[in-house]
């Protein structure tokens, strides 16, 4: 029988999507890529095909997940980054061997080259991240209001007033939990009357 794993989130900013793949990093944290097979999915999910990964390939993803979420959350507290996350996305974007090709659609999409291929998605993840952390992209670094989960995400909303990493998940959790209280402190104050 195949294991469950929790389903991945969908993510419109390859980094911080990867940061995703662990959620609710102050509650009870939820991976989502345990296995070198999960991370070849989430990969696939993300237009970054590779045929297999080994487990060692699978620790240094996560390796540069952490990393970029460091990295990511010191910049969105206006923070000064870590040496150490900066020495590993540097480290993983270097390494990487990929192309961004044009489609004939005119949009743009990453190409893998060599038989590393889980090093050529590692190091678009990690150039991603700097793009994101340096500010040179149209958005804004931000942590998710829920107090379980304080992801960095990139808010590319037109005020850059988002408060959720994800409304389906961490934003629908909080508007439930406020209708509750709201609920609560309604029946105690007709019961009081």
């Amino acid at each position: 029988m195949a294991a469950e794993f929790p389903e991945f989130r969908p993510g419109s900013v390859l980094s911080t999507a990867f940061t995703g793949t662990l959620t609710e990093r102050r509650g009870d944290p939820v991976e989502r890529i345990p296995v070198p097979h999960r991370f070849v999915d989430w990969l696939a999910l993300n237009g970054l095909s590779v045929d297999t990964c080994t487990a060692a390939q699978l620790d240094l993803a996560l390796e540069l997940r952490e990393a970029i979420h460091l990295a990511a959350t010191a910049a969105a507290g206006h923070e000064a980054l870590p040496t150490s996350a900066i020495r590993v996305v540097n480290d993983h974007s270097v390494r990487g061997n990929a192309s961004l090709v044009l489609t004939s659609e005119g949009t743009s999409r990453w190409t893998l080259n060599s038989e590393s291929a889980v090093e050529d998605a590692l190091g678009v993840i990690a150039a991603d991240a700097i793009s994101i952390i340096a500010g040179e992209r149209d958005g804004k670094l931000a942590l998710c209001a829920s107090p379980t989960c304080r992801a960095a995400f990139f808010d590319t909303s037109q005020s850059r007033s988002r408060k959720w990493c994800d409304m389906n998940t961490c934003g629908n959790r909080q508007k439930k939990a406020r209708f509750v209280a709201n609920q609560q402190r309604e029946h105690r104050k007709s019961r009081e009357q």
